[in-house]
């Protein structure tokens, strides 16, 4: 996937991007800092103020995210679209997966704020809108890959 970024971004600039959008109200399928985001336009909106273009328009989805069908369609997207990375190399500004329940297709996305003795990262969470949580051992079972945003310095 050929990205065109204005410029080349740092885990560091990802993260207070993210953070700008703390306090945005949940809102599924929206992607507007301020009005309204899920999780997967928290990730969106991050991309398009950094890379200025958002490769594709995202089709209507549900809540579910495909669990009825077993597809990994959110997985599937995001490896086509990012860089797949080992969980042990996972660094501030880095995209997680979760996958919520054990069986269920992974269907939450957040965006890591803080690695080290205090981890945390920056999501859109239903009843919540936007925040910045722990990533405690609750959350840090749930994840099922990471990956990092192509318009990012470094392979």
């Amino acid at each position: 996937m050929d990205v065109t970024a204005k410029t080349r971004v740092t885990g560091a600039e990802i993260v207070a991007c993210a953070r700008g959008w703390i306090g945005t109200p949940f809102r599924h399928q929206a992607a507007v800092r301020g009005a309204g985001c899920d999780c997967l336009g928290l990730v969106r909106g991050v991309w398009r103020e950094l890379c200025g273009t958002v490769p594709f328009p995202v089709p209507a989805y549900t809540p579910d995210w495909s669990e009825p069908q077993r597809e990994e369609r959110l997985w599937t997207a995001a490896s086509r679209l990012m860089r797949p990375k080992a969980r042990a190399e996972i660094a501030a500004g880095d995209v997680v997966l979760f996958r919520m329940r054990e069986g269920s297709v992974a269907k939450h996305l957040g965006i890591i704020g803080a690695c080290g003795d205090a981890p945390t990262f920056i999501h859109a969470y239903a009843a919540h809108g936007v925040v910045e949580s722990p990533l405690g051992a609750p959350w840090q079972r749930r994840i099922v890959a990471c990956f990092a945003y192509p318009f990012t310095g470094g392979h």
